[in-house]
């Protein structure tokens, strides 16, 4: 049984502390590389407030605090070690060094508000948030804009999970079976978003 499908099971054999104590150690854990779904993991802790093994806001805090604690320490990674990180074999399979220099090269162009976006990429928000941390984008703007991103995702992923009720199975398998076709639908959606706020933001030349 691999790493994920470890922790899921454990978490579903727990109760109330214990329970929110794994689902943050789980979250933050991924932080340091290990190979944790989390989008999967927060839909099954979420399914868990259905048998009242959690509760929806206390979950909602935890993951919060989970999600960011993984997030700043990918950031952090970026921030201290950057490119020369990069220069091991391992790190280069899983970030090439062309990858982040175009990653970084958006980040430029988008300005802080990009980590925002980065919260709904699956797949790709590791990546982004180490890319992010190699410009030395200043930690407030990770807190502000990754910490407002995890405030919006996170009571909508919860309180829709309660919504279908006994249909959160069905959501989840649907999930792991098209991952590879949701992950570019949602970063089409991101980039889209993100595009119009720009242009919406940018300075009109006066009407003559």
């Amino acid at each position: 049984m691999d790493t994920m499908a470890s922790v899921m099971a454990f978490l579903q054999s727990l109760q109330g502390l214990s329970a929110y104590g794994l689902l943050f150690g789980a979250l933050a854990a991924s932080g340091f590389g290990l190979p944790i779904n989390e989008d999967i993991l927060l839909l099954v802790a979420a399914a868990l407030t259905l048998r009242g093994v959690m509760e929806p806001v206390p979950l909602i805090a935890v993951a919060w605090c989970g999600l960011l604690t993984a997030d700043a320490l990918v950031f952090h990674w970026g921030h201290r070690f950057g490119a020369p990180l990069l220069r091991h074999r391992a790190a280069q399979r899983m970030l090439p060094a062309t990858r982040l220099a175009a990653m970084q090269e958006r980040m430029r162009r988008w300005g802080p508000a990009s980590i925002f976006a980065a919260r709904f990429m699956p797949g790709m928000r590791t990546a982004l948030f180490f890319a992010a941390g190699s410009l030395k984008i200043p930690y407030r703007h990770l807190f502000v804009f990754d910490g407002a991103a995890a405030l919006v995702e996170l009571p909508l992923l919860v309180y829709g999970v309660r919504y279908v009720g006994g249909r959160w199975q069905d959501i989840l398998d649907s999930v792991q079976r098209f991952q590879a076709v949701l992950i570019p639908a949602v970063l089409l959606l991101a980039t889209s978003a993100l595009g119009l706020y720009l242009w919406r933001r940018q300075p009109r030349a006066p009407r003559q």
